[in-house]
């Protein structure tokens, strides 16, 4: 069960050290949004190299995903086995040979093979990176430092936007996936030089290499704080197996985390990730490389807009933001329902669009992105956390799965204004979820909010 929050000790901590923790797991960020970017401007190029439907484009999108619900299923079970370091540095290793195979790729199967293996990657890292950075992290600023790795991954997607509108003149599809290798080594040297979770080694009796990496960050009173919050949970009886998720202590949590990572999903959002030169293109943005930089334009607002939700979520916390988010979002998606419906714009509709869609992706980015990051780390006990990350990684892979495989079928079936009003209904479902299920976590111990059987707080 969750509780309402309590007042917490200051937690006296090495910034130094936490931002260091922060920016390696961050880079596994920046990989995820890179592959998940770069896709929308390299399929308007692979699409013309091989001659490809609407079905297969939609697959060459979409199986990255599919290799992310696998990657979360594994990689959840080797963090909690064998530790978040090794998790990471097996992540590292398949973004370096997915990037490598899709450079290589000389025709449409081997190019979604090597996709599929990218998305094994980001089930890993997305997984273990935000656990990771919570388990070492203060409450007073965990929801910041794992918000980071949310911004590490619109900096990724920007990245891949702008590496795709530098190549588009050259149509040169392949280098746009190839360079994802070069961030991909560097992650991998530098997850080398962390420790592993001393939550983690404590919950495999492994007491006295958990104090030496406390001593590395705290001071004797931090240290002390850390291992008595994780004794107590330690005490309460977690089966570390997966049906330990739908135990009467843990089905809440996992209802709470599966539940907000779907609704992230099916508003919409990752459709304007993987196809946003397509969408600029349905608003009457004729030219290739114009409409990868109106996606530009929108991921660069993703990533700043992300920075102040960073800068505010431990001060004002994660519903407030949440509201403010969710409703902008709907009303965005409203407004670009109805100047599709229309059509009265014109040749305006390409810019109408533009501002429809900046204004929906910063509100996101100020509320359901880094917070889903942020809530899904916090919520679950320290036996079973990695698993109850990866189940709603799980969740969250399954219905972008969905909505990305479905997007350009949908559009063709009912029209470009019917598409996002549905999105938009489903944020108006995402606010009530948020109202009456979803608990604030703001400035809480880790372990206390899933061990005090409190009732959750609207």
């Amino acid at each position: 069960m969750l509780s309402e929050p309590t007042v917490v000790e200051q937690t006296h901590v090495r910034r130094g050290f936490l931002w260091r923790v922060s920016f390696v797991a961050g880079l596994g960020g920046v990989l995820y949004g890179y592959d998940m970017g770069i896709i929308a401007s390299a399929l308007i190029f692979v699409r013309e190299s091989f001659q490809l439907s609407t079905r297969m484009q939609e697959w060459v999108v979409s199986i990255v995903l599919v290799g992310a619900m696998l990657g979360a299923i594994v990689g959840g079970s080797i963090a909690d086995r064998t530790g978040r370091r090794a998790t990471l540095l097996w992540g590292s290793a398949l973004f370096i040979v997915g990037s490598v195979i899709a450079f290589l790729a000389l025709n449409v199967y081997v190019l979604i093979a090597a996709r599929a293996l990218l998305g094994l990657a980001i089930g890993f890292t997305s997984v273990t990176a935000p656990v990771f950075v919570s388990e070492l992290s203060p409450p007073q600023s965990r929801g910041q430092l794992i918000g980071l790795y949310q911004f590490a991954l619109t900096a990724g997607i920007a990245l891949a936007d702008i590496c795709g509108y530098w190549l588009a003149g050259g149509h040169t599809w392949h280098t746009m996936f190839g360079i994802g290798a070069v961030p991909a080594v560097l992650f991998s040297l530098l997850v080398l030089t962390l420790p592993e979770s001393p939550r983690w080694l404590c919950g495999h009796n492994r007491l006295a290499e958990a104090i030496e990496v406390l001593k590395s960050y705290t001071d004797e009173a931090g240290a002390a704080l850390f291992l008595r919050d994780i004794d107590v949970a330690l005490r309460i009886k977690n089966e570390r197996r997966w049906r330990a998720l739908w135990s009467p202590a843990v089905r809440r949590s996992l209802f709470i985390a599966v539940g907000f990572t779907v609704l992230q999903q099916v508003t919409g959002i990752n459709t304007i990730i993987y196809y946003g030169p397509r969408i600029f293109a349905l608003a009457g943005i004729a030219s290739n490389k114009s409409a990868i930089l109106a996606t530009l334009i929108v991921a660069v607002t993703n990533m700043l807009a992300t920075i102040g939700a960073l800068l505010v979520v431990d001060r004002l916390g994660r519903k407030p933001l949440l509201y403010l988010g969710i409703v902008g979002m709907t009303l965005s998606l409203a407004m670009l329902s109805y100047a599709f419906h229309t059509q009265a714009l014109g040749p305006s509709l390409g810019k109408a669009a533009t501002v429809c869609l900046v204004a929906y992706v910063a509100f996101f980015a100020i509320s359901m992105g880094p917070i889903a990051w942020i809530l899904v780390s916090e919520v679950f006990p320290l036996q079973i956390r990695a698993r109850g990350v990866a189940a709603a990684t799980l969740g969250s892979g399954a219905s972008n799965f969905l909505v990305s495989l479905t997007f350009l079928s949908l559009i063709q079936a009912v029209g470009n204004s019917a598409t996002f009003a549905i999105y938009g209904v489903f944020c108006i479902v995402t606010l009530l979820f948020v109202r009456f299920v979803v608990p604030e976590t703001k400035g809480r111990e880790l372990e206390s909010i899933s061990t005090k059987p409190k009732a959750v707080e609207p």
